[in-house]
């Protein structure tokens, strides 16, 4: 699994890893019952500690989006399509809500705030159609 880890990102490595993996199965790259790649075999590929990659799969447990197999590693979970929405908004929530507080710092409105993502969303497109 090929993975974009930047070390000097402010984002810790582990949530790097995490975030990569939960926006693959969110989006139906990995599914249900597939493994992921070993705790030892993620950290060697992509040169970090094994307590990072255990770290990021543990926060994939915590979500629900993987599930631990004693002795065999662990696995996507089976996800309904309403519970892969409601993460996937989940994470939207926790991504806008600071971008809000600063543009609200700034001085802008709803509606300017709005207006500002209508145009955004018209200019990226239904990536789904």
């Amino acid at each position: 699994m090929l993975l974009t880890i930047h070390e000097s990102s402010s984002e810790p490595l582990h949530g790097q890893i995490s975030r990569q993996i939960r926006a693959r199965i969110l989006a139906g790259r990995l599914t249900a019952g597939d493994a992921l790649p070993s705790i030892r075999t993620l950290a060697r590929s992509h040169r970090v500690s094994t307590i990072t990659i255990r770290r990021a799969y543990e926060d994939l447990a915590r979500e629900g989006l993987v599930h631990a197999r004693q002795g065999k590693g662990f696995f996507v979970a089976e996800l309904t399509g309403r519970k892969k929405m409601a993460l996937a908004r989940e994470r939207l929530i926790e991504a806008l809500e600071p971008v809000i507080r600063e543009a609200q710092s700034q001085g802008l409105s709803q509606a300017q705030m709005r207006a500002v993502l209508d145009t955004l969303l018209e200019e990226k497109g239904d990536e789904r159609e």
